[in-house]
């Protein structure tokens, strides 16, 4: 298994549409910087959210198998958005995804939200998936936090192995063809 570099994410980017739409450079000139890196690729926060608060006190305990039932707030802005101060909130990203066989990719927050206090957790897209990501996003600061539209959140790295013998496609996970949107935590029986 290797780590792409720019000129093979570039390749399957335009050949693949492994990334939609893609940026063939790194993008940062007064922004958060965004798109192909030496051995990744940094892709946009969109502008839809879907913000978890427990003011209604009707959770006890968040139970991940229950996980439909806990009610976001949902919320579309043009520019920003001041993530308030210890919470938690749903993001997506800018671009679609499409995952050959062959490759999946680990996600990772910039540093520059990250020095301000921002964890930035992604699951996985493995191989077969197709998608917009959706992205977590924890303000850990007791002062609200301001996230960019249209700039830059995290960074896929794309690694590349034999091809999977059953991708996420192939048994049809339950995160596949994401919406432009937050999508939140679904759960189902294996076999479904």
């Amino acid at each position: 298994m290797s780590i792409l570099n720019d000129v093979q994410i570039r390749d399957l980017a335009s050949n693949s549409k492994m990334i939609s739409p893609f940026v063939y450079k790194q993008v940062g000139n007064g922004v958060i910087s965004y798109g192909l890196s030496s051995f990744g690729y940094d892709m946009r926060l969109g502008k839809k959210f879907k913000i978890f608060h427990n003011g209604r006190g009707q959770f006890g305990v968040i139970d991940p198998k229950q996980a439909e039932a806990i009610v976001f707030d949902e919320i579309e802005v043009t520019d920003y958005y001041d993530l308030p101060p210890f919470s938690y909130a749903l993001g997506h990203s800018v671009e679609h995804f499409k995952l050959p066989r062959d490759v999946s990719a680990l996600v990772i927050g910039k540093s520059t939200y990250a020095r301000c206090g921002l964890m930035v957790n992604c699951t996985p897209m493995e191989a077969g998936w197709e998608g917009y990501l959706t992205i977590e996003l924890f303000n850990t600061l007791d002062t609200p936090i301001r996230l960019y539209t249209f700039e830059g959140i995290c960074q896929a790295v794309f690694f590349k192995g034999e091809p999977a013998a059953v991708t996420y496609a192939d048994r049809k996970g339950k995160y596949q063809s994401q919406a432009y949107e937050p999508v939140t935590a679904k759960v189902r029986t294996i076999g479904e």
